[in-house]
């Protein structure tokens, strides 16, 4: 399944020794990765100094982190697989040039709607150099030991990036809020030049077609989705709008099943979708994300608007989860070659799940020893798993469909993280508002508790997978290491 020219002279006898440009290429690919995590946490910090500098109303803020959400979340399946008609090389750096072209307009324009497109495009960009990079990287390194460690190193970055952003975005905003939108760019720039390097030019699939009709029901029952669940909150979740716009979403994804099962060549072969290593994969990156950007930004609020901690003090107190992440590159390919990816998400999402529960011990004046970085350690823990989830999202999976398969596992923690937070806010925002700490934090709980469940609920769909299935039991006992691989 992987190209002969994919792997180095030095890798023949060992394939997770590689020469420098494929180390130089995977990490490109893997700094491009960590720009987009850090896009999507670190704008929230400086979200108060944009609306004081530039006189935007709270709704229009939100609009700064949900435009490039509905950007990234709502074009994922057409960038991963335009990534594989089109060819990974050329769309990847397409992509990151308009990323960082969006990311300079984005620092000097002084327009609350204009600030807002900039979000947009970015998201859009991001939702093209996400899945082809992931593609790019299945489809240069064999399955087996060299991917496994490959794609470790990649999403530890892309964990980072996302658990790192509220530090990045302190120190930025420390400075001015224009260079939490500024900073991507030389590093974009650079990495720009790196790639027309480095990334091994390939050829557009050899069959397949353009399922155009396909691509425009598909972004458009994304794009919806997307928008729907973000400004219900604020709508409400009953009202006509909301109501109705679920009922075009249901509309729009009818019809692009019904294309799909009618033409040649489809954007999404249905068929994926039974690879139930792909789907427990989604569903397991839906509970991470969703889980951890509602408890960051229950947090976030919080501790600063409520407790007055300063984006630096809130940064730092969290910056554990960005340690252990970044520490984890050393050794969770190895731990996905002993264990396989099940027991490895099992176990994190478990441990990940427990550090929500004791985090629901907060009170008006934490103590950070004992009440705060235990639960940051152990969600930081929980965050380990990231790579054994995409390891198992793209095992078995052939390099035509690479890029499918990552835009599927990518569109799941986009738009499931979304829902999550929707959720989340609507769940805080039914609570009322007070200048009490205390009444503030009695507020917050419940979406704390929330997030917590969607995390124990995660922890045990990834536990389900080593339940005995009926009539399996006899192969079970003959092969436990397929079960224990999922």
């Amino acid at each position: 399944m992987t190209s002969p020219a994919t792997l180095s002279a030095a890798a023949a006898t060992d394939p997770t020794r590689w020469s420098a440009r494929l180390w130089g290429m995977l990490i490109t690919l893997c700094i491009v990765l960590f720009l987009d995590g850090l896009d999507v946490s670190m704008i929230g910090v400086a979200l108060p100094s944009i609306g004081a500098e530039l006189d935007l109303s709270t709704s229009t803020l939100q609009w700064l982190v949900s435009g490039y959400v509905l950007g990234y979340g709502g074009l994922l399946l057409l960038g991963g697989r335009t990534a594989d008609l089109l060819g990974r090389r050329k769309v990847f750096l397409i992509a990151l040039a308009v990323f960082a072209v969006a990311s300079l307009a984005g620092g000097l324009v002084s327009d609350g709607p204009l600030l807002i497109l900039t979000r947009f495009i970015k998201g859009l960009a991001a939702a093209f150099t996400a899945p082809t990079g992931l593609s790019i990287i299945t489809t240069n390194f064999a399955e087996g030991p060299a991917r496994n460690k490959a794609l470790s190193i990649y999403t530890v970055f892309g964990a980072g990036g996302y658990s790192s952003g509220l530090l990045f975005g302190g120190l930025m905003t420390g400075v001015g809020w224009r260079w939490t939108f500024l900073l991507p760019v030389p590093i974009a720039l650079a990495a720009l030049a790196a790639a027309w390097v480095l990334v091994p030019k390939d050829k557009p699939a050899e069959e397949g077609g353009h399922d155009i009709l396909g691509a425009l029901f598909s972004t458009a029952a994304m794009l919806l989705l997307v928008y729907t669940v973000v400004t219900a909150p604020e709508v409400g979740w009953g009202s006509a709008r909301t109501v109705g716009s679920f009922v075009a979403v249901v509309a729009l994804f009818a019809a692009f099943l019904a294309v799909e099962r009618r033409v040649a060549h489809p954007l999404v072969r249905l068929g994926i979708l039974r690879k139930s290593s792909l789907v427990r994969a989604s569903l397991a990156i839906v509970a991470v994300a969703g889980s951890y950007f509602s408890w960051q930004f229950i947090v976030t609020l919080y501790m600063q608007e409520t407790l007055g901690w300063s984006p630096l003090h809130l940064a730092l107190a969290l910056l554990p989860v960005g340690l252990l992440v970044s520490l984890s590159a050393v050794f969770s390919d190895k731990l996905v070659d002993r264990f396989g990816t099940g027991p490895i998400i099992a176990v994190t999402m478990v441990v990940m799940a427990v550090g929500y529960l004791l985090f629901l011990r907060l009170n008006t004046d934490p103590s950070y020893l004992t009440v705060i970085l235990p639960a940051v350690l152990l969600i930081g823990i929980g965050w380990i798993g990231f790579p054994a989830i995409n390891i198992q999202a793209t095992n078995g999976i052939d390099d035509d469909e690479q890029g499918l398969a990552a835009g599927v596992l990518q569109t799941s923690m986009q738009v499931g993280a979304a829902i999550v937070l929707a959720v989340t806010t609507a769940i805080i925002s039914s609570g009322g508002h007070s200048a009490s700490p205390a009444d503030m934090l009695d507020t917050y709980r419940p979406g704390l508790e929330f997030a917590a469940g969607v995390a124990i609920v995660g922890a045990l769909v990834a536990l389900l997978a080593f339940v005995p299935k009926r009539g399996k039991r006899t192969q079970a006992a003959a092969e436990p290491e397929l079960e224990l691989v999922g």
